[in-house]
């Protein structure tokens, strides 16, 4: 089959396509409410390994660990499950009787938002707390002293002296919920009803293998690259700025 070369005409069709607008605008805020929902639930669990006794810390980490090492096709599976309209226990004990949580777009990205918080808080509260574990005591102990909330030191000081580790994280979330596939693709079934759901990389994989519009599948992951790249950049930038004010 004849092919000719196409310059930046995949990326005219891309641009001037308004599903690729909508869906970019939906994958920028569904990823940031992952990467927040993500941050402040790992925070809070890194906090709290800092306050309950050696025997419910360690039962904490097994657990968020199994989390962790899940793989995301068999925790959207139980996931779905789990929230199954027919036989999971979740609308039982919430009595939501036969509701379908795949059914509506917001429904079902919350549920899917769930599912991402669930397999990467572990990873943000683990390093956390070890970044909170190497703060000496003594400053804790003084902030106490002074009257300073829990709240207080936390925002006064131990997230100023752990802002290299939360810069860390915030940009790992970041990437990987910006490229999140698996969970959308299996708990939306393909990107949902009429592609309500869809995300830039379930986008690409059926302009790509859906449609076999190959190359417009390879423009979207150099979008995606493009954009990625530049927050890497801008976390670089936030890094050297900080190491040049120490």
């Amino acid at each position: 089959m004849p092919t000719s070369f196409q310059g930046l005409g995949n990326y005219r069709a891309l641009f001037a396509d308004p599903q690729f607008w909508q869906v970019l605008g939906a994958t920028v805020v569904f990823a940031a409410l992952c990467v927040v929902s993500t941050l402040f639930v790992g925070c809070g669990l890194a906090v709290l390994l800092t306050r309950i006794r050696a025997l419910p810390r360690l039962a904490l980490l097994v657990a968020s660990l199994g989390a962790w090492a899940t793989p995301a096709i068999t925790g959207s599976t139980v996931w779905m499950f789990l929230f199954d309209a027919d036989f999971g226990p979740v609308n039982r004990l919430l009595g939501l009787g036969d509701f379908s949580w795949t059914y509506g777009r917001y429904s079902a990205f919350a549920l899917v938002l769930l599912e991402v918080v669930w397999c990467s808080f572990p990873f943000v509260m683990v390093t956390v707390y070890a970044g909170i574990r190497a703060v000496p005591a003594e400053v804790l102990e003084a902030a106490s002293l002074d009257g300073a909330s829990q709240w207080r030191i936390w925002r006064s000081v131990l997230a100023p002296m752990l802002r290299p580790i939360l810069l860390v994280v915030t940009i790992q979330s970041v990437i990987w919920d910006f490229k999140v596939f698996t969970q959308i693709y299996v708990m939306t079934d393909g990107g949902g009803i009429a592609g309500q759901n869809l995300v830039l990389n379930v986008y690409a994989y059926q302009k790509a293998f859906a449609s076999s519009q190959y190359s417009l599948g390879a423009a979207i992951g150099v979008v995606m690259l493009l954009i990625l790249l530049a927050v890497t950049l801008a976390y670089l930038r936030l890094m050297r700025r900080q190491g040049e004010e120490l």
